[in-house]
């Protein structure tokens, strides 16, 4: 059984596209909610790097 493997952009832990199927209905402005999230997503992509490259 072959294993699917998806290829994400650089910088991007978790997409947004994933992370909006795991949540429930969102009540407001989605936009906000996706940028929030891409943001946190970098910030915690750069995390990863730094740690990585520190060490």
């Amino acid at each position: 059984m072959q294993e699917k493997t998806e290829i994400r952009k650089p910088g991007v832990c978790i997409p947004w596209e994933e992370k909006r199927r795991e949540l429930g209905p969102i009540q407001g402005d989605e936009q906000v909610f996706q940028t929030v999230w891409e943001e946190v997503d970098g910030l915690a992509h750069l995390y990863i790097w730094q740690l990585l490259l520190s060490f």
